[in-house]
């Protein structure tokens, strides 16, 4: 007979195990939705988080290895979505919103820094917790706006700032190891190696995006049949990250400028379906347990100022960049202010992009107690995030009713009317409410 105690369940099938987590998600994500009025999202990381080894023990973070191909998957199709939905010509013209995109995101890195370098932590392992801080988790903004559908000024900054933020913080990233060379037996060799290195995926990376974005522009023409379509950007998001992975580049900056080259290239005749259909929307669900299962409590006691200390300097920094070119971007100060509270959740895709397994080691010249306080500020973030953007996007921007009857642009949407009062609406009246 089937043993139905925690070891039972944990020495069943993995994926019997991962269904059964999946089944109950949805079911307790929708009951949570219906009677607690919180984001499904919120509901299925909660999910994860009870399963993971700090709680049930349902599922051991080493179960998720085999599935890491289909989680990256779930990731490279949102965020080709994000970048699909992004049209560069905004941050032409409208400078001041460029320069709001990039002062929040490198002011949130370097105020995490300061905080905790004065508290006493390593300084080469705050600049690393600083270059992480920079980020807002592109998978949330896109679960969220699916979720709600807000429509308006601060859900396109949102898209936007989620974007430039992501690229901020791989390019920060790359960036320390550079820095962390200094430390290595021959300094001068190390960064050199290190220096070309990051060279070669933020380029690479980037011309491998551009590349696959017109291969899809040059095989959609030959597609007359609608249905196809999402098959192509699937296959497209499939090929684009194996091959960053092969070459050793970033996927996420891959697939953001994929989804952008795409965007510029075909313009409205580039229809994405929210999370590329179904098959997306399935794995969406995987990836959100996922994230639950990697949520860490371990050592919260003793690092927990240093956790604080970078939530708290994280929104000083992306609200004093947001706030300093409010006025001039176009935003009034109630739109910075849930643009500000919207980009709270920080992303950990840097790192679940980069690693081999769940399990991971200290990356090397990282402070372990500082990486720990990175990883729980994450998971108070992440867990907390989507509830912070549904209140900024409903009673603050008021963008949204959270019924999901207002749609933000599932095909050519992105270059509609709301995306297009962004860039033409700034500085008027209208966007300075």
């Amino acid at each position: 007979m089937p043993n139905w105690t925690l070891d039972g369940l944990r020495s069943a099938d993995p994926v019997l195990g991962l269904a059964f987590v999946m089944l109950l998600a949805v079911v307790l994500a929708n009951m949570l939705h219906r009677y607690a009025r919180l984001p499904r999202v919120m509901g299925t990381m909660l999910v994860g988080a009870l399963a993971s080894p700090f709680a049930l023990r349902l599922i051991d973070r080493s179960d998720l290895d085999p599935w890491k191909p289909l989680l990256d998957l779930a990731i490279g199709v949102l965020v080709f979505e994000l970048g699909s939905r992004i049209r560069p010509r905004w941050l032409y013209d409208n400078p001041w919103l460029a320069a709001m995109c990039v002062l929040e995101g490198v002011l949130a890195g370097i105020a995490v820094t300061l905080a905790l370098a004065w508290s006493g932590a390593p300084a080469v392992s705050a600049a690393m917790a600083g270059a992480v801080a920079m980020s807002t988790s592109p998978v949330i903004v896109m679960a969220m706006l699916h979720e709600s559908r807000p429509r308006g000024q601060v859900t396109e900054r949102l898209l936007l700032a989620a974007a430039v933020n992501s690229v901020l913080a791989i390019l920060a990233i790359e960036g320390w190891r550079v820095v962390a060379a200094v430390g290595a037996p021959s300094p001068g060799a190390e960064m050199l190696s290190v220096g070309a290195g990051a060279l070669y995926v933020v380029c690479g990376s980037f011309l491998l995006g551009v590349a696959c974005g017109y291969v899809l522009h040059r095989l959609s023409r030959g597609t007359a049949e609608s249905g196809a379509m999402p098959v192509l950007q699937i296959a497209l998001v499939i090929a684009a990250s194996l091959l960053a992975a092969q070459w050793k580049l970033s996927p996420l900056m891959t697939l953001l400028a994929a989804g952008v080259t795409a965007r510029v290239a075909m313009g409205h005749r580039l229809t994405v379906e929210p999370q590329l259909g179904s098959a997306g929307a399935v794995l969406t669900v995987l990836l959100f347990i996922s994230l639950g299962l990697l949520f860490s409590l371990e050592g919260a006691a003793e690092v927990w100022p240093w956790a604080l200390a970078i939530i708290v300097a994280r929104l000083a920094g992306k609200a004093l960049g947001i706030f300093a070119t409010a006025q001039k971007s176009g935003l009034g100060w109630r739109q910075a202010g849930a643009l500000t509270i919207a980009l709270q959740p920080m992303s950990s895709l840097a790192v679940l992009l980069a690693a081999d397994s769940f399990v991971r080691p200290t990356p090397p010249g990282m402070n372990s107690a500082v990486l720990q306080a990175l990883l729980l500020a994450t998971t108070v973030m992440q867990l907390g995030g989507p509830l912070a953007m549904q209140w900024a996007l409903q009673a603050v921007a008021r963008e949204s009713d959270g019924s999901g009857e207002t749609r933000i642009g599932t095909s050519s949407g992105s270059g509609t009317s709301s995306s297009r009062s962004t860039a033409a609406g700034a500085g008027t009246s209208a966007g300075a409410r």
